[in-house]
């Protein structure tokens, strides 16, 4: 769990500092094989909320200690 902690706080906050969105972890804190992020971010442009939320995307799948398995995006 420890290891799983150490990825995930450096992930969240290369995230964070990079595109100033919010993330967090929202399920699964108990298993060490598997976590869901959520990710916001408010703008007034969707198309700029988009590109943004690809980029991120993007750079989890370059970790190649991580594996994307499903992604949801939810506009409001």
């Amino acid at each position: 769990m420890k290891s799983k902690r150490k990825i995930l706080l450096s992930l969240k906050d290369r995230i964070r500092n990079r595109f100033n969105v919010s993330v967090a972890e929202l399920e699964d804190n108990d298993l060490w094989q598997k976590c869901t992020l959520g990710v916001a971010i408010i703008a007034n442009d969707r198309n700029f909320a988009n590109s943004v939320l690809s980029k991120i995307i993007d750079l989890v799948n370059s970790r190649p200690e991580m594996v994307v398995t499903n992604i949801d995006m939810e506009w409001f």
